[in-house]
Order: structure tokens, then C-alpha cells, then sequence
């Protein structure tokens, strides 16, 4: 009987188990609802769209990638809703998609502002909401997405500046904000990121200078900043140096100085400067041989033509129209010119003051020259002069369509089935093709054909198709000069009805709408305009085929369940009781089991050795307490001094979440973290061991539990090593972590009263997983940490940000200083340290047993105190700030100061002597001393 019933109950889990892992996150659920709500969609593609079911992909526009998280959930990973005509604006609901990676909601007709929200999606790798209606500013909090890899706002009416906080999203790579009304000086902070590629700024109002410090971009490879308002701003000659650089346009800018140097570029392939106010001679050294494109017209240049510009092989357009430029026309770029059936060769040198011709006018095939508004059209006795100086017209590839003859007649295919004949094919063969929009946001060439081929080889590689599936329908150039193109794909020869089936359809859209294409240096950035599935593709809809359960199957499995439940219910109710203590042990057999998951780097501790090292956990190991449980001190076998943290009973989390915890744990790793050496989950237990800290906590020393003071130099560098952890937390962890329980009983000091930082990312160790599961940047809906440290933003709206820490590490300063509690008999340490400064007094409540102090360095401490402490977070200093400042007070020591101090952290001796010379006045103890060299008792 007993048997059975348990057999019975863990069907039931399973069942359940698996049915909720069928469906959408809740929160997430009604975050879709809440964007939903924010569009209007004419067409009615979202009508269908949220049902609470997993995550339905379909060819309506809506695109989502699901996985499975912790929770048992599918949670959105990707977001699409592509050339829908959808209006509307966008719901700041969108930070509630806490998994989302991917957000594209390119080519509608979306307005409003960008919410500030989205930079709490802290998982973002992709932000594309191209070709819409957006206006207002940039939010500052975009620049919280340091995993961000593409960013592209272009085509929209964005203004204001950029934001400098950019510069803090280090995984850029393909940054386009081009076509917007940006107006302010260029960010030299956009020279911090340097996995840059492409960085497209054109057709803004950008001003002020162009940033040498972009020649620190080692990975860059496209800069094309046209029609911008650079007035009177140089090219930065060490611009040079970007030896990665295929592409620099900076067109219509406004610019002056010289023309830089351009040879030492390896990978150059185009250069248009034109439309510029550029002045003196075009450099003599020959340019990289992978140049297809030199447009220096529209310039003030002088001097004569380099013979430098012949002989480059991949040369299609020369144009220094419109110069100053004298002397003879270089017959050598022509002479010996051997072009392919495709190459051209276009050449303007109109409207200069060019007077002969060093050479014969015999051109080769494809090469176009013109002269006009030059004296040397007026030299009669030059022979065909007139070809060349008579017309401003010539042939400039502007707009091409392809024809491809093929072995079908006309009448081979059905029509009315969209079939056509593929035209590349060897045999004849109809077939339904994909229709693709496609364009190239900043090809490296001017002129198309010679890289036909290549491009198909391109596309058909990055898409495991043969050459003959692609056909390009037409191509032509479009302002910027961008190539649009329309493509058809087709499915192979002797597809099973002549069309693609679901998987490969899939797959295609997959590879063009989630930019996974690989980058190309000469093709550059691109982007999909519509993807159009006609006749036998017109009702494709694709649910998620994660699940090998259909909802029929499903539904059948609830409905025999619910019958389970109903029969053993009373026997349930019974044995509940009966077993409670054994149910309460297998359940810790089980969650033993489930712990045997390996983390690279972190030991997974037996219950036996952590009893052995902690003396089977006695009271006289114990060291400290928290709302967890308690803290051990134990020694390992190898005389390794650890700290164990064991949860009690009621501190305990699930097991995914405590392993999802040991993770985030064992990749920190930081001079002024506590480092984790393991971690035990046996027999139902749950430990984290970690690096012992001898010296105990910066509370013990403050609180006078310790026989020994700190002196003023070793508070400040104790400040200094917290905001250093906590700075790693913030900018480096991945992912970043709010501490959310900064205090000075979380500080703890090394042997060498090295301070570092403890509990990172916990107030407690079992955060409910809404709550933790994903902590950086996000909002929390429950306000947990130590009264006295609790930031008072976070308190009245609930949403922790990197700005509460710095609030709660404000108070330890202050506590420091003080050596006041931040809450004693009544009195809250912010608000005394504010009614002294205001009073004058500060002088008086600064700790006693604090040794001499330069005043200067006192007052710049309590002011950065007092700033990190201000009740609105946009008026506190950010944690990199943070250490700044307190890197700036501690250089203002005396050097022997320093130097003493340092040695006597890890000295034995308590009574020595030190005497300090001074530049500056210092206070000692809380009275003011000036012109006295005082004598100081270090530690």
C-alpha cells in the first residue's frame, strides 16, 4: 500500500513538474501583455499572439527563442516584431523579460521615447529598433547593457547628446545611430570600447571635435560619420594607426586641416572625405592595395596628382573634382590598366587647374575619364581631348538589375503555385523561392559587379546552400551610398514539393533576423528589410518544438493526474503525519543527489569533512551569526583555515538556485572579495566555505572589540578596498551584482588588514529567485538589508540600483570617521553628520581613538561621505567615482606616512613611535593642531 502510493505521488510530481515547464513565466506573460496593450496593430498580426503557452513562433513578425530556466519556466530570450506596421509606443514592461537577449522591433512605425527600462535588461545582446518613428533623448541607463554587441537606432528622430555612460558597454561591436538629429560633441568615452567595429554616427548634427583617442579602437573597422557639423575640426593624424580600419567616410563634415597619411593602413579599402574644407597637397605614398574607393572631391587641395595612384589593383573610383589641384593629368593611373569583364574604373578630375596630360588619352575598356574645367581642355592639338572635356556625363552604376537566361521556357512552371524556374540551376527545375529585402549598410566598393560573385559565395556559405539557390533579383545604390538588393532563395533540386520545408525555413530566418551571419570586412553591416513568404509559405506558423508533448497529449496527461490527486488525497492527508520525519529525509537524500553537479574552480566538501574541521560544528568554533545561520571557523586536513556558513533550516533555498548561487560565487574572483574555496550539500545540508579572515570585521575594530585602533591612513584604505570590491560587483562580475547589504560587519580584514568584502550579492542566503535570480539592474519588489545602511530611494520605490550601494558604503565611510553606529540611542548617523556640518561641529564627533589625520584629507573623506549619502541617487557619485576620490586623498599622505603605515600592518609590535613630517596642517584626535609635527602610535 505504501509502496504504491508513493509510486503514485511521484507520478503526479512529474506530471505537474513537466506541465509547468510547458508554459511562459507569469511575469513575463504580463509583460508581453503590457507591450501588447502599448502598439496598435492595424493588421491585427498580435491577435493570437499571448496565450500563457510557450512562446509561439510564427511568420506574422513575432519571433521568440525560449528556454527553460530554473523555475521550471520558459522564458523569452528573444523578441521580434519585424515590418509589422505596428504604432504605438514602447512599455517600460520590457524590463520585466529579465532573460531577453535579443529585441527587434525594426521597420514600423513605433513613436515615442526610448524607455529608460530597457537598461535593466542586464542578459541584452542585441537592441534593434531601426527604421521607426522614436524621438526625444537617449536614456542614460543604456549604457547599463554591458553585454550589449549591437546597437542599432538608426533611421529614427532621436536627438540630444550621446550619452557618455555608452562608453560603459564594453561588448559593443556594431554600434549604428546614423540618420537620427544627435546634435553635441562626439563622446571620447566611445573610445573605452574596444571590441568596436562598426561605428556609424552619419546624417546627425554632431559638433565640436573629432576624438583622437578613437585611434585607440584596435578592432574598428568602419567610421563613417557623413553630414555632420565637425566646423573647423582636423582629421586626428593618429587615426593612421587604426590598422584594422577597412572603411573611413567622413563626408560633408565641415573638416579643415591637412589630409592625413593613409599609407601605413593595411586594410583600407575606401576613403571619401569629400565636401570638406581640407587643405595642402594629397600625400605621395602609395595607399594599401586593397583600395576600391578615393573621393577627396569638393576640397581646397593643391599640388599636383600622385603618381602614387596608379597601379592599385582594386581601384573603381578616383574623384578629386572641384580641388585646387595643378600640373599634369597622370596617364600611369590608366596606362597598363588590365580590368576584368566586370571591373570599371571611373576617374573625375573635373574643375581644376590642371594644364597637360603626361601620356596618350587611349583608355581601356571600362575606364572613365572626365576633365571638364580644366585649362588643358582648351589645348586643341591634344588628340579625342574633347571625349573627355565636352560632358559631365559617364556611366556611374547607380542602378543595375540582373537577368540570367535559364534552361526553363516560359510556360514551365505554375504559376499559380508561385513556382518560377530556377535561374541558376543546371537542370529545369520550379520551385517556391523566399523573398528577401537586403541591404548593405556600408559596402567597401562603388561599384557592384566584380563582387557578384563573392557575395553569392557569401551568403550561400553563411546559409549551407549551393551558388544556385541564390538568385539576386536586382540590386541598386541608395543615398549613404547604401546597396539594396532583392534576393531569392530557393530550395534545392528535387525538393520534396518543390519548397522548403518548416526546419529549413526556420533556419534561414533564424540566420538573416538575428544578425548571425559572419562579419564580412568588405561587404560591412547589414540589414534585413522584409522577409516574404508567398503562395505555399503564406500560412506557415511554427510553434515551439522544445516540447515532444502536443497541448492534446498534455491535456490528457492533466486529466489523469487530476483523477490520481482526488483518489490518494485522503491517503496523502494520513501519511503526511505518519512520515514527516522520513519524507523530511528522503527529500535530503534526494537533494544530496542533485548536488553532485561539478563547478570548475569551487571543491564540493563532504558533510564528514566540514564536521571534522569544525569540530562537529561546536559552539566554540563558532565566530559569528547572520540571518542564514551560523558562522564556523575550522581547519582542513592540509591546515587550511576556512570559514564555513551553514544554513539553518529555515534559511534553506532550493537546490537550482543554491547551485545557481555557488556559480555566480566561484567566478568572482577579486583582491577585496572573500574568495569561496567550496561549498557542501550533503545529506541536505547547505555550506559555503570560504577564505578565513583573522582580523574578523571592520565592526569589531570600530565597536572597540578589538584591543588595537586603526589609524586615519588605514580607515581610508580600508574605504578604498571595499569600494573596489564593490566597484568588480558592479562593472566587472558577470553577471554584475548589487550587494544590496553593504555594512561594516560585511567588510572583513585579512591578515594584513586587507579589507574585503563579504555576503556579495546576498542579504541573506536563501533570496527568492524573482528576487536574486538575475541581480544586475534590475528592480526588486522586496526591500531587504540593515536598517541604518538601507538606501532611502530603495526603500520608497522598491527599485535597487548600483546608486543604493553607494549609499549603504557612504554610512561605512561615515562610520569610519565617526566610529558611530549608523543608528545609536535614537540617532541616525546620516542626519548627526549633516546637522554638524551644518553647524559647524564636525570636528567634534570624529572618532577619538582615531590617530593624526592630515585635515585637508579629513574633509575631502567627509565630503565624499556626505555626497554617496544624499537622499537622490542621480546626485551621488557612481562607485568608479568613488575610488577615484579616495585614490586622490590617500596620494595627498606624505610619502613616509604611506610607507609607515603600510609596514605596520603587518607588524606584531604595538608600541612603536613614528614621527611624520607634514605639508599641510593635521588634526589629532579631534583638536586642531597647526605647524606641529605630531608624533603618531601606529597599530
Amino acid at each position: 500500500m505504501k509502496n504504491w502510493i508513493w509510486v503514485l505521488l511521484l507520478l503526479c510530481s512529474c506530471s505537474l513538474l513537466h506541465a509547468s515547464a510547458q508554459s511562459t513565466h507569469p511575469a513575463e506573460v504580463d509583460a508581453l501583455q503590457a507591450v501588447k496593450a502599448s502598439l496598435s496593430d492595424p493588421k491585427s498580426y498580435l491577435k493570437n499572439w499571448i496565450k500563457g503557452d510557450p512562446c509561439t513562433s510564427n511568420w506574422t513578425g513575432v519571433w521568440c527563442f525560449d528556454k527553460v530556466g530554473s523555475d521550471g519556466y520558459y522564458h523569452i530570450k528573444d523578441l521580434q516584431l519585424l515590418n509589422m506596421n505596428l504604432s504605438g509606443t514602447l512599455a517600460p514592461e520590457l524590463q520585466h523579460l529579465s532573460h531577453l537577449e535579443g529585441l527587434d522591433f525594426m521597420w514600423n512605425q513605433i513613436t515615442g521615447s526610448i524607455p529608460k527600462e530597457i537598461g535593466n535588461l542586464s542578459s541584452l545582446k542585441t537592441l534593434v529598433l531601426n527604421g521607426n518613428l522614436l524621438s526625444g533623448a537617449l536614456p542614460d541607463e543604456l549604457g547599463l547593457l554591458a553585454n550589449l554587441s549591437r546597437l542599432q537606432l538608426d533611421e529614427n528622430n532621436l536627438s540630444g547628446s550621446i550619452p557618455k555612460s555608452f562608453g560603459k558597454m564594453s561588448g559593443m561591436k556594431h554600434f549604428h545611430l546614423n540618420n537620427n538629429s544627435f546634435s553635441g560633441q562626439l563622446p571620447v568615452e566611445l573610445s573605452q570600447i574596444q571590441s568596436l567595429v562598426h561605428l556609424l554616427l552619419d546624417n546627425n548634427n554632431l559638433s565640436g571635435n573629432i576624438p583622437p583617442q578613437f585611434a585607440g579602437l584596435s578592432e574598428l573597422e568602419i567610421l563613417q560619420l557623413d553630414n555632420n557639423h565637425f566646423v573647423g575640426a582636423e582629421i586626428p593624424e593618429s587615426y593612421q594607426n587604426l590598422s584594422r580600419l577597412v572603411k573611413i567616410s567622413l563626408r560633408n563634415c565641415s573638416l579643415g586641416g591637412v589630409l592625413p597619411d593613409f599609407s601605413q593602413m593595411p586594410s583600407l579599402s575606401y576613403i571619401d572625405l569629400s565636401w570638406n574644407k581640407l587643405t595642402g597637397s594629397i600625400p605621395a605614398n602609395r595607399l594599401s592595395d586593397n583600395i576600391t574607393t578615393i573621393d577627396l572631391s569638393h576640397n581646397k587641395l593643391n599640388g599636383s596628382i600622385p603618381g602614387s595612384f596608379s597601379d592599385l589593383p582594386s581601384l573603381q573610383m578616383l574623384s578629386l573634382q572641384n580641388n585646387s589641384l595643378n600640373g599634369s593629368v597622370p596617364a600611369q593611373i590608366w596606362h597598363n590598366k588590365s580590368l576584368a569583364g566586370n571591373a570599371r574604373l571611373s576617374i573625375d578630375f573635373r574643375y581644376n587647374f590642371l594644364s597637360d596630360i603626361s601620356g596618350d588619352l587611349n583608355l581601356p575598356q571600362n575606364v572613365t575619364l572626365r576633365l571638364r574645367g580644366n585649362p588643358v581642355c582648351k589645348i586643341a592639338n591634344i588628340q579625342k581631348i574633347h571625349n573627355f572635356c565636352d560632358s559631365d556625363a559617364g556611366a556611374n552604376g547607380t542602378t543595375n538589375g540582373l537577368t540570367t537566361s535559364t534552361v526553363c521556357p516560359a510556360t514551365a512552371c505554375p504559376v499559380d503555385q508561385y513556382f518560377e524556374p530556377i535561374p541558376e540551376a543546371p537542370t529545369c527545375f520550379c520551385a517556391a523561392p523566399i523573398r528577401i529585402g537586403y541591404r548593405l549598410k556600408s559596402p567597401s566598393f562603388t561599384y557592384f559587379p566584380p563582387y557578384i560573385s563573392a557575395f553569392e559565395s557569401y551568403i550561400t556559405h553563411a546559409l549551407k546552400m549551393e551558388l544556385y539557390q541564390l538568385y539576386i533579383d536586382s540590386y541598386a545604390w541608395e543615398e549613404g551610398p547604401r546597396l539594396r538588393m532583392d534576393l531569392k532563395l530557393f530550395p534545392q533540386i528535387n525538393a520534396v514539393n518543390h519548397t522548403f520545408n518548416d526546419s529549413e525555413l526556420l533556419f534561414i530566418r533564424i540566420k538573416y533576423a538575428t544578425w548571425h551571419f559572419p562579419g564580412s570586412e568588405l561587404f560591412g553591416p547589414y540589414e534585413l528589410l522584409n522577409f516574404t513568404l508567398l503562395g505555399p509559405y503564406s500560412s506557415v506558423k511554427f510553434q515551439n518544438n522544445k516540447s515532444s508533448i502536443n497541448k492534446a497529449v498534455l491535456g490528457i496527461i492533466l486529466i489523469g493526474v487530476s483523477l490520481f490527486a482526488v483518489i490518494t488525497t485522503v491517503a496523502v492527508t494520513l501519511l503526511i503525519l505518519k512520515w514527516k520525519r522520513r519524507q523530511r529525509q528522503l527529500s535530503r537524500r534526494i537533494l544530496s543527489e542533485k548536488m553532485s553537479i561539478k563547478i570548475d574552480g569551487v571543491k564540493e566538501f563532504t558533510f564528514k569533512e566540514m564536521a571534522r574541521a569544525t569540530n562537529n560544528f561546536n559552539s566554540s568554533s563558532q565566530v559569528g551569526r547572520g540571518g542564514y545561520g551560523k558562522v564556523y571557523k575550522g581547519t582542513l586536513a592540509d591546515d587550511t583555515v576556512i570559514a564555513v556558513k551553514r544554513a539553518e533550516e529555515g534559511s534553506l533555498q532550493g537546490t537550482r538556485e543554491f547551485l545557481t548561487e555557488i556559480h555566480i560565487l566561484s567566478r568572482l574572483h577579486h583582491r577585496n572579495l572573500v574568495s569561496l574555496v567550496g561549498y557542501c550539500g550533503e545529506n541536505g545540508e547547505q555550506m559555503l566555505v570560504y577564505e578565513f579572515m583573522p582580523n574578523g570585521t571592520l565592526q569589531d575594530w570600530l565597536s572597540g572589540k578589538s584591543e588595537r585602533s586603526l589609524s586615519f591612513w588605514m580607515r581610508l584604505r580600508i574605504a578604498l578596498g571595499a569600494a573596489k570590491g564593490i566597484l568588480y560587483l558592479h562593472r566587472e562580475a558577470n553577471p554584475p551584482i548589487f550587494h544590496r547589504d553593504i555594512k561594516a560587519s560585511n567588510i572583513l580584514l585579512d591578515s594584513n588588514l586587507i579589507a574585503k568584502v563579504a555576503d556579495f550579492g546576498l542579504s541573506r542566503l536563501a533570496p527568492a529567485i524573482d528576487d536574486e535570480g538575475d541581480v544586475s539592474h534590475h528592480v526588486s519588489t522586496v526591500v531587504k538589508g540593515t536598517p541604518g545602511y538601507l538606501d532611502p530611494e530603495y526603500c520608497l520605490t522598491h527599485k535597487l540600483t548600483d546608486k543604493s550601494d553607494v549609499y549603504s558604503l557612504g554610512v561605512v565611510f561615515l562610520e569610519l570617521i565617526t566610529g558611530v553606529r549608523p543608528i545609536s540611542y535614537g540617532k541616525n548617523l546620516v542626519r548627526e553628520v549633516s546637522a554638524a556640518h551644518k553647524s559647524g561641529t564636525l570636528l567634534e564627533i570624529i572618532d577619538s581613538r582615531m590617530n593624526g589625520y592630515s585635515c585637508e584629507c579629513v574633509e575631502r573623506f567627509i565630503a565624499l561621505a556626505r555626497r554617496c549619502c544624499e537622499d537622490k541617487p542621480e546626485t551621488r557619485p557612481s562607485m568608479l567615482d568613488v575610488v577615484r576620490e579616495l585614490e586622490d586623498i590617500l596620494q595627498m599622505a606624505p610619502e613616509s606616512i604611506t610607507m609607515s603605515d603600510t609596514t605596520s600592518i603587518s607588524s606584531s609590535s604595538t608600541n612603536l613611535s613614528v614621527a611624520y613630517p607634514h605639508s599641510s596642517s593635521y588634526v589629532s584626535g579631534s583638536d586642531l593642531i597647526t605647524g606641529v609635527t605630531p608624533t603618531i602610535a601606529p597599530r
